[in-house]
């Protein structure tokens, strides 16, 4: 099957259009198309043998008129975009790229945790304004900011990116506890504790868990009351386990001091999103679902498609969902 399979690339510009995919050409038969509509995403694959994607959602809809599709490739570890069911009772295999953005995640978490809790946005304005300027004394601190050094930071989803987050939180001399949504990381490395205990103890919580049926809108009114009036609230994670009008009345009210956010409920941004009213960037953060694209993640990232459609054409397994 190698060098004849048909390969069609779909939501082409998701990784962005600095990214040479022309690697794939080594593969066999290959075309690559931006982010479209459903129908025009059906006709794309009609005879396509292996399917690249991210955001397309693959169901029955989608395939029933894709005939030769033998491997769906999803660039993302999250794959709750796909029907395993169909794809299991037509005996298409499905890959996933695993660990390709554990570091730029783990360090936008960091940038979006410093900003806030050293008031960047409002030092660096106060320089560009003039202020700085035309003060008498040499240093300006109108704006409290704390340390890291001594806090206690909070995690929900000790996988890959959580321990990265752990490790870096420990180097900043932090304290690491951390929820587990699903109950099964038994991680002996920090102090496992309940979700309330999270919420009351945590400094900084950031969140690094799958979207599931636990951990829908695990971040609501209710949870957001149990916190510090002092905490920072990261979420890097998915938009729907933070509740956005809960957060934007936390935020209002001052239940929290503040939160930075890379991903939301609706992407893009809905324009009737209540966080849209905040432009305090002391108090919000919202980065436009970007932790996960540094240069080197989005490299990763198609270096490990290729080498999961290379392994399936060669007869092999590489991370491939165990679905069959």
């Amino acid at each position: 099957m190698r060098g004849k399979m048909k390969i069609v690339m779909l939501d082409r510009n998701s990784l962005g259009m600095d990214m040479d995919i022309s690697i794939f050409e080594r593969l066999g038969e290959f075309e690559a198309h931006p982010v479209a509509t459903r129908e025009e995403c059906k006709s794309w694959i009609k005879d396509a043998e292996a399917v690249i994607f991210n955001k397309t959602v693959m169901d029955e809809d989608m395939l029933k008129e894709a005939k030769q599709v033998k491997l769906l490739c999803v660039t993302a570890t999250g794959y709750d975009n796909i029907d395993l069911s169909y794809a299991k009772a037509k005996g298409i295999a499905v890959s996933n790229v695993r660990d390709y953005s554990t570091p730029a995640v783990a360090q936008h978490t960091f940038a979006m945790a410093l900003y806030l809790l050293e008031k960047i946005s409002y030092y660096d304005d106060y320089v560009k304004s003039g202020a700085y300027s035309n003060q008498l004394g040499f240093s300006n601190f109108d704006e409290r900011f704390l340390e890291l050094e001594g806090k206690t930071w909070g995690i929900v989803g000790m996988g890959n990116i959580g321990r990265r987050v752990a490790c870096i939180a420990e180097a900043f001399g932090c304290k690491v506890i951390f929820y587990s949504a699903s109950g099964n990381n038994t991680s002996a490395e920090y102090e496992k504790v309940d979700l309330d205990t999270l919420l009351a103890q945590s400094d900084v919580l950031s969140l690094h868990c799958p979207l599931s049926e636990r951990t829908q809108n695990l971040i609501n009114r209710d949870t957001l009351r149990k916190m510090k009036p002092t905490a920072i609230l990261i979420n890097v994670a998915r938009g729907p386990v933070v509740d956005d009008e809960d957060l934007y009345e936390a935020l209002e009210r001052g239940i929290i001091a503040g939160a930075g956010l890379d991903v939301l409920g609706k992407e893009p941004m809905e324009k009737t999103n209540p966080l849209g009213k905040i432009q305090d960037s002391q108090k919000l953060l919202i980065t436009p679902h970007m932790a996960w694209a540094s240069v080197e993640a989005r490299t990763r990232c198609l270096s490990e498609v290729y080498k999961n459609i290379e392994a399936f054409a060669g007869g092999e397994k590489r991370n491939r969902l165990d679905i069959q």
